[in-house]
């Protein structure tokens, strides 16, 4: 099991990545940091990264079937919906609509873990 402080910074700096208007799950982040095993832990990250600086947008991390299951971890429970329609995402009884169109793969369109992490973290990668 990874460290938890190290780990969240991780799926933080990875969520950070994410562009407006895509969505990532939990798994594929999971994934990427490279325990597949840790979908669960990562919805952990995304419950504690309102304390996060620089901001993180949890509201672009979803399930795997593209549904809102983090939205009561927002100030309302319309507030994750919200900012992803601002983005351009369409969201139909808690389900992003497109998902599969709208996915984001960190493991396509980031670089290895060991380069990503080796970068400034303070900045998130050009896309």
């Amino acid at each position: 099991m990874p460290k938890r402080k190290d780990f969240f910074e991780k799926v933080w700096a990875v969520v950070r990545a994410i562009p407006q208007g895509r969505v990532t799950t939990y798994g594929a982040i999971a994934r990427y940091l490279g325990s597949p095993q840790a979908a669960r832990l990562v919805g952990y990250a995304m419950n504690a990264s309102h304390k996060a600086y620089p901001p993180v947008p949890a509201h672009r991390v979803v399930n795997r079937e593209g549904y809102l299951t983090g939205k009561l971890h927002f100030p309302t429970p319309s507030a994750m919906q919200e900012k992803l329609e601002m983005e351009g995402v369409h969201v139909y009884q808690d389900q992003v609509q497109n998902f599969s169109l709208l996915f984001w793969d960190p493991l396509l369109h980031l670089p290895w873990p060991e380069i990503f992490f080796s970068q400034d973290d303070t900045e998130a990668p050009q896309q």
